[in-house]
């Protein structure tokens, strides 16, 4: 009789998680943000997908759909290159929208950073590379989503954000130090997506 002990599911049977990689933004900033996107938000209104407050943070990437046994190879990645790199300053302040103001699709904040924050991205990209995780082909731009433009709005509403989007201005917010990175499952609900920290990974101890 052949013997079960070393079956394995098929992948599509497993429970997949859906992860990605990102810096946490403190609360303080988060409400800073909040506090300054309200005359947007009210402009807006349902225009918008706006991320709540306590959800906002610094992707530096996104993996998709992985198997729960692919967590720890992951972490491991992320340790490695944490490991390499010291703590360092960011801050947060700037308004834009990708891809233009015309085309708006992504509402965002920007984020300005040291060179080690690019080194520490590119390390991961090249660690999550060797694991088998296809690299984005896009230049990186750190920034910080605050809302994504709904699909269908009408001609007037297409209007109405093009002349509120232009005349958004944010100020600078303020300066965090970045001490640790983490890897995040995402889960999509109705209401929203949940966030949930799996794993974390401190920088190099100076």
């Amino acid at each position: 009789m052949r013997s079960n002990a070393f079956w394995e599911p098929p992948l599509d049977l497993m429970s997949l998680l859906r992860v990605f990689i990102a810096l946490d933004i403190p609360a303080n900033l988060q409400r800073a943000i909040r506090q300054n996107m309200e005359g947007l938000q009210t402009s807006l209104g349902n225009s918008v997908r706006w991320v709540p407050a306590d959800k906002i943070h610094l992707t530096l990437k996104f993996i998709g759909d992985i198997p729960p046994a692919h967590v720890a190879s992951l972490s491991q990645a992320i340790v490695q290159q944490a490991g390499t790199t010291s703590p360092f300053d960011i801050s947060i302040g700037g308004f834009g929208v990708f891809p233009d103001l015309r085309r708006a699709r992504v509402l965002w904040v920007g984020v300005q950073a040291p060179a080690a924050l690019g080194a520490l991205r590119r390390g991961i990209e090249t660690g999550c590379a060797q694991l088998g995780y296809s690299p984005d082909g896009r230049p990186f731009s750190p920034h910080l989503t605050v809302g994504r433009v709904r699909d269908y709005v009408s001609l007037g509403e297409q209007q109405r954000l093009r002349k509120a989007l232009g005349e958004t201005k944010i100020d600078s917010l303020g300066t965090t130090r970045v001490n640790s990175v983490h890897l995040y499952q995402s889960e999509l609900k109705p209401d929203g997506s949940i966030y949930t920290k799996l794993f974390s990974a401190p920088l190099k101890s100076q």
